[in-house]
């Protein structure tokens, strides 16, 4: 581990001074500092050699120092929303995780409607998806409903390799559900927006992303459901699982101040069209009144320890190289000189090169947020004499790489729950799902081609 920490310190110093070093023709020099730091970055984050947060920070720094950009640029995502959508999603996650509200919701769930293998697994994506209406944020709910599929697999004695494969389904299911709605993933999918430089409103996500987050949903069910057999039929003890919700107690007040804040939250977010708030300052404003007295007092001073600095820094990273890249002409830079030269007309076609260029970039990159940061610019650049709407071209990215993943590290929401002490699964398990997952990309993408020209979004 250590070697391998070392090695990618000097690749991506290497790859910086290259960069610099090479006559790169119709690229500035603002352009070729940006886009040496940010392959460095890249590097820096595949190697994994500090914490994400820690190169992160050295990127912006450095491209305030080097005058890549000026500082209100670099720092511009703090002036937006969707740092402090992310800050107020962890703290409604926790506010629903120490309430034990989501802890309730899924033992009710389980003793109603799960009695088989079979059975579990579905109710795994189920229960997310009930919860990302709940908490805008994938890994707490992951860890929620891991803490209650423990319980189910101490009750029912089920053999390790069955319980790794229900772990495994946990964290897999937190992929393509996080997808349905725009606040089902606090940094991706806002940042998503973002990138696109067009306004959706939350309903507008849900119109055009529920539908193909559901179906990428059912089949990564469907697909965990004939890649991962059980060894032996399961009976689910759920005397035991029943104690453990009346352990609960009936309904207390922080769980129904926390029920109602939710409430005002959702209706919030369905309206945003229409009141004109985004759902960021939305989210952090219900987050803020949470704490007040009397009103709240669900959040206290302890559960700011749950709002992660260094994701915080991470995704500001990963939206800057976007904005700086624009600003130095290295987006243009690359749109012209990586691109396909010439644009087909077959739209069709067009979401093919997009899913396999943006997939591309994904594999070698193994950051979704990084991706959209870098792919998203150029493709719009690309895709422009096209007259396509940017969100269009957006969407296309985000899925291709919302989807998919190889290894662990291709997305978070998959590498958060490796190990034994989390979702008990390794990389065997994720390569098992993550190849097919390939082919369910471009199913996905040839699905929302045809359903968007049949909503009117691709005339």
């Amino acid at each position: 581990m250590k070697n391998k920490r070392i090695i990618g310190l000097i690749v991506g110093v290497l790859v910086a001074i290259i960069i610099n070093l090479m006559p790169l023709d119709g690229l500035s020099a603002e352009g070729k500092m940006c886009l040496a730091l940010s392959l460095m970055t890249v590097v820096f984050w595949a190697f994994q050699i500090v914490q994400s947060g820690y190169s992160s920070g050295l990127y912006l720094v450095l491209l305030i120092i080097f005058k890549v950009a000026d500082p209100s640029v670099v720092l511009s995502p703090w002036v937006g929303s969707t740092i402090y959508l992310v800050i107020g999603a962890y703290l409604i996650a926790s506010a629903v995780k120490s309430s034990g509200l989501g802890e309730r919701i899924a033992y009710s769930f389980i003793i109603k409607f799960v009695n088989t293998y079979k059975s579990i697994i579905i109710s795994v994506f189920v229960l997310t998806f009930i919860l990302s209406i709940l908490i805008p944020h994938p890994w707490p709910r992951a860890f929620i409903i891991m803490s209650v599929m423990s319980v189910v697999i101490k009750s029912a004695n089920i053999p390790k390799e069955d319980a790794v494969n229900i772990g495994f389904s946990v964290f897999a299911a937190a992929v393509p559900v996080s997808m349905i709605f725009l606040t089902g993933d606090s940094a991706i999918n806002p940042m998503a927006v973002i990138v696109s430089g067009v306004d959706i409103s939350w309903m507008d996500w849900f119109i055009y992303m529920g539908p193909p987050g559901i179906l990428a949903s059912i089949i990564t069910c469907i697909l965990i459901l004939i890649l991962f057999k059980p060894t032996k039929e399961v009976k689910i003890n759920k005397e035991e699982i029943k104690e453990k919700l009346d352990l609960l107690g009936p309904l207390t007040k922080i769980e129904k101040r926390t029920l109602i804040w939710l409430v005002v939250a959702i209706v919030l977010w369905l309206t945003d069209s229409i009141h004109g708030i985004e759902i960021g300052w939305i989210t952090l404003l219900i987050a803020m009144l949470m704490s007040l007295p009397v009103v709240g007092e669900v959040l206290e001073a302890k559960q700011w320890g749950e709002v992660p600095v260094h994701v915080l820094i991470f995704l500001s990273t990963a939206m800057t190289i976007g904005k700086v890249g624009a600003v130095s002409g290295m987006n243009s830079w690359i749109a012209e000189t990586v691109l396909p030269s010439s644009i087909p007309s077959n739209p069709y076609a067009l979401a093919l090169i997009i899913a396999v260029i943006s997939m591309g970039i994904h594999m070698v990159l193994g950051s979704v947020i990084a991706v959209l940061g870098i792919a998203i610019p150029a493709l719009l650049i690309f895709t422009e004499p096209m007259n396509i709407d940017p969100i269009v071209t957006t969407l296309l990215v985000y899925s291709s790489i919302g989807v998919h993943y190889i290894l662990p590290f291709h997305h978070l929401n998959v590498l958060v729950g490796q190990g034994e002490e989390n979702g008990m699964y390794g990389q065997k398990e994720v390569i098992r799902l993550g190849i097919p997952l390939t082919a369910v990309v471009f199913i996905i993408i040839f699905f929302e081609m045809i359903y968007w020209r049949l909503i009117g979004l691709i005339s």
